[in-house]
């Protein structure tokens, strides 16, 4: 047999970017409107209430143009003074980031350093909090995309929450719209996201949400920042605009979004997630794959080792160029190891199965003895106790 198969459609699957839906892009393809106008203060109002229903809080979310890191050095510098001390929960890649913007703006760090796959225990959180009560935040992950582990916000924030000289700071960048985040409720006092995971839209927009306690230490800081000034964005956003040139195009787009997840219903956005990540589990267990985070798996992404002898980086490129389907590999000490499937955003249940039907079909192109449709039919019994009666 010569022939081969010409056609290759194409399947976004990486935990970012992710997935942007066909009406989204055509709302953000409507003719370029002026920033500093009625008509997108308008646009700009609509959307700042529906961040705030996403966040769960009744707190501003503020909306800066720049990925997610731009929102995590902005929670840095305008909350932490050079010579403070902070706790970073280092658990992934991810993680690390928060120590290398800490360690930038001078502030001391201390380390609780999490195996790769394991979550945080919160009483280790507290421990070092008890010993060094001049802690004044501690940054951690939601969702570890590194290592595909969800973190224990709820439980951390209830340690923090009665210490009134420090805060809690979330990188929610694949949680939020992903786990049900009670912002205000828990008390998380920081809250970061990003518009190309959950918010199903292209880079460039991140988001962050200020408690009454933070806000009090912006008040106090005296770190030197220009762009990333949060005082002048909220002072700006309060009034429907922004400090700078707003990134006109992807905010008519997150318009469009947030209507669609306040439309499908937060619970059931959260349910989604849910299910595709349970169902992708299943299937990674069926076809004998050992999962990366067995404890606490995130909602956003799963991870899963190779079998022996299969070189990572090579099976990931072969399912991009060969079959259309684009997903994440490891990174690094799990470079080459390990396969990370998205179920983030703009994804459902028949996204799930063509993952695991190219990854199986790939597994047995590299040589793996595998049941091939072994995970699909692991997936499909998951998910077809969803599907609607006729």
């Amino acid at each position: 047999m010569g022939e081969k198969i010409s056609m290759l459609k194409k399947y976004l699957l990486t935990p970012g970017p992710t997935q942007v839906p066909e009406t989204v892009l055509l709302e953000m393809a409507i003719p370029m409107m002026h920033h500093r106008t009625s008509e997108f203060e308008s646009i700009f109002s609509e959307v700042r209430q529906g961040l705030k229903t996403v966040f769960k809080t009744d707190n501003d979310v503020l909306i800066l143009l720049g990925s997610g890191t731009l929102a995590m050095e902005a929670a840095v510098i305008n909350t932490l003074n050079d010579g403070d001390t902070a706790l970073v929960i280092n658990g992934g890649k991810f993680a690390e980031r928060w120590t290398q913007l800490c360690s930038m703006a001078g502030v001391n760090v201390i380390e609780l350093k999490i195996e790769w796959g394991e979550a945080v225990d919160p009483q280790d959180v507290k421990k070092i909090l008890d010993e060094t009560p001049n802690i004044k935040a501690v940054l951690m992950q939601g969702s570890e995309t590194s290592t595909t582990v969800y973190h224990p916000i709820k439980e951390v924030a209830e340690i923090i929450k009665g210490r009134d000289n420090t805060i809690l700071v979330v990188d929610g960048i694949t949680s939020v719209g992903v786990h049900d985040t009670e912002t205000d409720k828990w008390g998380v006092d920081i809250l970061i996201s990003g518009s190309q995971k959950a918010f199903m839209l292209p880079p460039g927009l991140s988001f962050i949400s200020l408690s009454k306690k933070a806000w009090g230490m912006v008040d106090k800081n005296s770190q030197k920042k220009f762009y990333i000034d949060l005082k002048k964005e909220r002072k700006n956003q309060e009034k429907n605009t922004t400090a700078w040139t707003a990134g006109v195009s992807l905010i008519i787009g997150l318009n469009k979004v947030l209507k669609m997840l306040l439309e499908e219903g937060l619970d059931n956005v959260f349910n989604r997630h849910k299910i595709n990540a349970l169902a992708t589990r299943s299937a990674c267990t069926a076809i004998g794959l050992k999962l990366l985070a067995e404890k606490s798996p995130s909602d956003a992404v799963t991870g899963c080792y190779l079998p022996d002898g299969i070189d990572g980086k090579a099976f990931v490129k072969f399912l991009r160029t060969k079959c259309g389907v684009a997903i994440a590999g490891g990174q690094d000490q799990l470079d080459g190891k390990v396969l990370r499937i998205s179920h983030l955003g703009y994804h459902d249940l028949f996204d799930t199965i063509t993952a695991i039907s190219s990854i199986e079909m790939g597994l047995v192109k590299f040589g793996a003895d595998i049941p091939l449709s072994a995970g699909v039919k692991a997936a499909q019994e998951i998910f077809i106790k969803y599907i609607p009666e006729k």
